[in-house]
C-alpha cells in the first residue's frame, strides 16, 4: 500500500474543545496513523498518513470537528514521506 500524507492546520476555535481527541479518535477509526497537536497561534496541526480514501476522509472532517469547535480554516498539503517515515499511530500532544 502506498502511504498518503496529509499536512493540515486547522483555524478557528479548536484548541480547548477536545479537536486534538476527536481527531484522532476519527484517524483511529479510518486506519490513519499521524498527530494533532496544539500551535501557538490557536491553529491545530494534524498529520495524516495511510491511504489516500481514509486520508482524504478525515481530511474533510476537519472541517466539521467534535461539536463545541467551530472551524473556519483548513489549509492543507500534501507532503512525501520516504519508506519507513509515516507514524505508527496517531498521536496528540
Amino acid at each position: 500500500m502506498q502511504i498518503h500524507a496529509i499536512k493540515a492546520r486547522v483555524s478557528g476555535r479548536v484548541q480547548g474543545v477536545w479537536y486534538r481527541r476527536a481527531t484522532q479518535e476519527r484517524a483511529r477509526q479510518a486506519g490513519v496513523t499521524g498527530y494533532a497537536i496544539n500551535l501557538a497561534d490557536g491553529r491545530v496541526e494534524v498529520l495524516l498518513c495511510g491511504a489516500r480514501e481514509d486520508v482524504e476522509a478525515v481530511t474533510v472532517w476537519l472541517w466539521q470537528g467534535p461539536p463545541n469547535a467551530e472551524v473556519t480554516s483548513v489549509e492543507s498539503e500534501e507532503i512525501a514521506l520516504a519508506e519507513g517515515e509515516a507514524p505508527g499511530a496517531f498521536t496528540t500532544g
